[in-house]
């Protein structure tokens, strides 16, 4: 059994949660409790989670873990305390591994755990935990990284990337296929953040051109073409040249707050 600690705090992110379901369908499909996940907190009991949820928790101590999983806040002014900047420097001594999702890079950072490593955050504020921290080696453009013990992911759905990853390191390949088979995500996703933050700005104005859209988000490695575009949407080529065609941008549009990206390396 791998004991897994979810280490929270008041208004951390309530998409640490679900990612923690990949667990649980990993857990269902061995037919027994590999993982055995844990929330805690500095002084335990009930926290509150960015979306008003209370999640019982158990006090920091010398417990042991497998995984040690630090989510990211929703407010931008949030810092950590120093109780828990403590216990998480002793992380290397009580767990085999650590992981950071979303800007809770930016915690691991201050306690000191990053510095030398590659590390991803959210693509909005890499260039800024890049300025705060600069012996940590930022790479905007991921959606999780792994250096030695250390894991990092992007934005916080990506949370669901990375623990795919260690279910697909700590048992195999065909069970992380499987476990996203039944959360209906995606294994691996194709593309880095910023490539899916612009392809999120497209507001299709039809399903077919919904279907378009995702035949070629899923294609990126061919040659797309406005006859296998069509295809994809039962379009006939004559009525989609027009709808599918890139056409002429005034200015280069900003990305939008919203990302994926492919697990690399």
């Amino acid at each position: 059994m791998q004991r897994i600690g979810v280490v929270t705090f008041p208004g951390f992110h309530v998409m640490s949660l679900a990612a923690m379901s990949v667990f649980e369908a990993a857990n269902s499909e061995l037919g027994e409790r590999r993982y055995d996940v844990h929330f805690l907190s500095e002084n335990g009991g009930p926290v509150r989670t960015s979306a008003g949820l209370m999640v019982e928790t158990e006090p920091f101590d010398d417990s042991l873990f497998d995984t040690l999983i630090v989510g990211g806040s929703t407010e931008q002014s949030f810092s950590p305390s120093e109780g828990l900047l403590t216990y998480l420097r002793k992380a290397p001594e009580i767990s085999r591994r650590l992981a950071a999702t979303c800007v809770g890079a930016f915690t691991l950072a201050e306690a000191g755990l990053l510095d030398g490593k590659l590390v991803t955050t959210h693509w909005d504020y890499a260039r800024e935990l890049q300025r705060r921290y600069p012996k940590v080696k930022v790479q905007e453009d991921r959606i999780f990284v792994i250096d030695g013990s250390v894991w990092t992911s992007a934005g916080m759905t990506a949370t669901m990337d990375l623990v795919l990853a260690m279910v697909e390191r700590d048992v195999s390949p065909e069970l992380a296929r499987t476990v996203a088979k039944k959360m209906v995500i995606h294994h691996r996703r194709a593309g880095g953040q910023s490539q899916f933050s612009a392809l999120l700005q497209l507001e299709p104005k039809s399903d077919r051109i919904q279907t378009a859209l995702a035949f070629a988000r899923e294609n990126l490695h061919t040659k797309l073409t406005v006859e296998k575009l069509a295809e994809a949407a039962h379009l006939s080529p004559a009525n989609s040249d027009g709808r599918l065609r890139p056409r002429p941008a005034s200015r280069r549009q900003k990305p939008s707050r919203d990302f994926a990206s492919r697990p690399r390396g």
